[in-house]
């Protein structure tokens, strides 16, 4: 599960549909609809919120809205609870960067055109729901080599 703290403008057509069905599944597993991914770490930020079901609706509504400047129609009606333009998170520059080098690593495999057109983005935007603090990569973020 990626649940990605960059605008989802950045990402391709496969990254964005990818990003609403996992945000969708963030979704059932705050709402104790399913039983897996209960221990994912990046649903950590968004338990932490009062509203945890909210703050995840409002991070799905700039999904879809971003799919729907693309032409694409996602359901709206999948989101069980959304507070728009009310819930913001912090979201470190660290975390930031480390998931732009992440997504730059996919789309120079997956998406080469878009890749290019991205290596001129110095300072990528965060998702609608983030604003950016100072710090380092985010504690639940999962480390590995070569990312």
């Amino acid at each position: 599960m990626r649940l990605w703290s960059l605008h989802p403008k950045y990402l391709d057509p496969l990254g964005l549909v990818a990003l609403w069905r996992e945000a969708l599944l963030a979704q059932a597993v705050l709402a104790d609809r399913t039983q897996g991914y209960r221990r994912h770490p990046q649903l950590d930020r968004f338990r932490a919120q009062a509203e945890p079901l909210a703050a995840l609706g409002a991070y799905l509504l700039a999904v879809s809205a971003e799919a729907l400047a693309r032409g694409y129609t996602f359901d709206q009606g999948k989101i069980i609870s959304a507070v728009p333009d009310e819930a913001s998170l912090p979201v470190t520059a660290g975390q930031l960067a480390h998931e732009w080098r992440h997504l730059m690593g996919k789309l120079e495999k997956r998406a080469p055109r878009l890749h290019a057109c991205h290596l001129a983005v110095t300072a990528p935007e965060c998702h609608p729901l983030f604003f950016i603090v100072p710090g380092e990569v985010a504690p639940w973020e999962r480390l590995t080599s070569g990312v």
